[in-house]
């Protein structure tokens, strides 16, 4: 029984290039080779070639992926015979192909894109398998059919892809992609679809896409293993804000690379104080105040009395003493159904401020400057609606933002995390942060977006289960 092995690299800048390569104990060495070309500055490529036992030379064949405002990178993948083309999404965080089906017929989505014509292919086998996907910012269902499928010059036979005959989302219907590409693992494979990219057991060999061309990054990769599959998720620490630690995560947060999500995700409290050192504005949340106002003295006091920070928010009543409660902001509303405060708001809310008042302790601050600083974050808690515009003319004074990963430090500028969005004086600026929270123990966590890959050379191994970052050349 052979061994699959997959490392695929993505650099999402203008320079970046991907390439794909397949090795088969029987059939000799297939590769995808990296192949340079122009492109424009929004402009990212898909490069592909093939290179049979010692041949010398790689015939490339070059696919665009296109930039959209540094927020969704696609490029043209083919399906069936002749191949009928499509624009998609290659996405780390899922692991479905899907392309919209010409029996889409009751979402508007449909016909603004290319469907896939099952009667126009000679390599066409009916599946039937029902299939539902549910993503952040939109749904999908359909059924399963079989084709081939072309990625370059690599064809994959008798490949299983969902057919979209539903696409509700507005997501979905003003996307300039058709459909999205899986790159995660089997595990989260929605109809038990083995992804295009997958090499399963008995097949031997091995898949690349994105050779470690030195040029594409400086220094080595910091390698950290993968945690738990499904996902490309790892393990991080601390987060920090100018050098100073943000406190939650500093023993340790899980975090995911995913190429699908445009920005990062974290937790609010954190995301809470980077919006305040960045001017981004948020919302006043009165159960923070609540919490400051009613119990902070009580909390304040149990920690200088070096009580377990994980263990008070229980002991004030706030949260259940297994922490299930809380943590959950944004995810029921604020009112339960008697219409007095939900428990998980004010346990979240608890459970922000013992992280903010853990930080503001580290740093010797007074009791009256503590409670200060708490009350100001309160009013900056993200909003709901997600992104937050921030003042363009104030980047030159906004922090770095650090993530330790692998024991070193990532370090992402202004110009790195905030999106700009037209031009001169229709300058819109964008924080590339979003709160997002997710309860112990699958939480508290990160998800590392095209932002952070854009700045760092990713490497997904997944013949040796890790995941690796180096600085982008």
């Amino acid at each position: 029984m052979g061994t699959g092995r997959l490392v695929f690299h993505l650099l999402l800048l203008s320079n970046v290039l991907l390439h794909a390569l397949l090795a088969t104990p029987a059939e000799g060495l297939v590769r995808i080779a990296l192949k340079k070309r122009p492109v424009d500055e929004n402009g990212v490529v898909l490069v592909a070639g093939r290179l049979t036992g010692d041949d010398a030379e790689a015939k490339g064949h070059v696919v665009a992926l296109k930039n959209y405002h540094n927020a969704q990178y696609h490029g043209e993948i083919g399906i069936g015979t002749p191949p009928q083309n499509f624009t998609v999404i290659f996405d780390t965080g899922s692991s479905n192909l899907w392309v919209p089906s010409s029996k889409c017929f009751l979402s508007i989505a449909c016909y603004f894109h290319a469907s896939y014509k099952a009667k126009r292919s000679s390599t066409y086998k009916k599946n039937g398998k029902i299939v539902a996907i549910q993503y952040g910012t939109g749904a999908i269902s359909g059924y399963v059919s079989q084709d081939n499928v072309q990625v370059g010059d690599v064809v994959v036979k008798n490949q299983d892809f969902i057919e979209a005959t539903r696409e509700p989302s507005i997501t979905f219907m003003v996307a300039k992609f058709d459909g999205i590409f899986g790159l995660g693992f089997k595990e989260i494979s929605k109809g038990d679809v083995v992804p295009v990219w997958h090499a399963g057991e008995g097949q031997g060999g091995e898949i690349v896409f994105g050779g470690i061309d030195p040029n594409h990054h400086n220094g080595d990769h910091t390698y950290v293993p993968v945690t738990r599959k499904g996902y490309w998720q790892f393990d991080m620490g601390d987060v920090l804000i100018g050098g100073n630690s943000t406190g939650l995560c500093a023993s340790r947060c899980a975090a995911i690379a995913d190429s699908g999500t445009s920005l990062l995700s974290g937790p609010t409290a954190i995301i809470t104080q980077i919006n305040e050192k960045i001017g981004a504005p948020g919302v006043v949340s009165q159960e923070c105040k609540a919490v400051v106002s009613q119990y902070g003295q009580r909390i304040l006091d149990l920690l200088l009395k070096e009580m377990d920070p994980s263990k008070i928010c229980s002991l004030v009543g706030l949260c259940t003493p297994d922490g299930t409660q809380g943590v959950r902001a944004g995810s029921r509303s604020v009112l339960d159904h008697e219409g007095g405060r939900s428990n998980d708001v004010m346990c979240h809310a608890c459970e922000m401020a013992v992280v903010w008042m853990t930080n503001q302790l580290a740093k010797n601050q007074t009791q009256d400057l503590i409670f200060k600083y708490i009350n100001q974050l309160c009013d900056r808690i993200p909003s709901p609606m997600g992104e937050s515009s921030v003042d363009c003319g104030r980047l030159a004074s906004m922090p770095d933002i650090a993530f330790s990963i692998g024991g070193k430090q990532f370090v992402l500028t202004p110009e790195q995390y905030i999106l700009k969005i037209g031009e001169g004086d229709a300058t819109q600026c964008i924080s590339g942060f979003t709160a997002m929270d997710i309860p112990r123990p699958r939480g508290p966590l990160w998800i590392l977006g095209d932002i952070f890959m854009g700045a760092y050379h990713t490497v997904f191994d997944y013949g040796n289960m890790k995941i690796g970052f180096a600085k982008a050349a």
